[in-house]
């Protein structure tokens, strides 16, 4: 027997996995369409935070267009959870992409919240940022 998240898991990651690829591409189509429209929505980004699907989607406009050239985009989840309608995801973005023109390899923390909507998850919460390194003061 499956089990709700691995349902979830199984519908969302692969969406997911290839719509950051295709962004650090600079194509943000893909991210867009798992997006939900319906407030509230929130972004809090490694560089940028917005809510409100009115200023998001020209964000992520903004996102695609600093990435390029993409040789490698990993999401690798720690933790997941799916219960009626809502799930979520924690991981990390493991990510080799010209930033601004620049090669770089990065990882960035994420968590993600969903919610179904007419049947389908979509995206209605993001929060990344730069994982401590062992020198962190905390």
């Amino acid at each position: 027997m499956t089990s709700e998240t691995e349902e979830f898991l199984a519908e969302m990651l692969p969406k997911q996995r290839a719509a950051e690829q295709a962004l650090h591409n600079g194509k943000v189509a893909p991210r867009l369409a798992l997006w939900s429209r319906n407030d509230p929505l929130t972004v809090y980004g490694a560089r940028l935070s917005v809510s409100g699907w009115a200023d998001i989607e020209p964000t992520f406009h903004t996102v695609a267009s600093w990435f390029s050239d993409s040789t490698e985009f990993e999401f690798e989840v720690i933790a997941a959870g799916a219960s009626g309608g809502l799930a979520y995801t924690v991981g990390y973005e493991h990510n080799q992409v010209k930033l601004e023109g620049e090669p770089r390899t990065y990882t960035l923390r994420v968590t993600h919240v969903y919610r179904r909507e007419d049947g389908q998850w979509r995206i209605v919460h993001r929060r990344a940022d730069t994982p401590p390194t062992e020198h962190s003061p905390i």
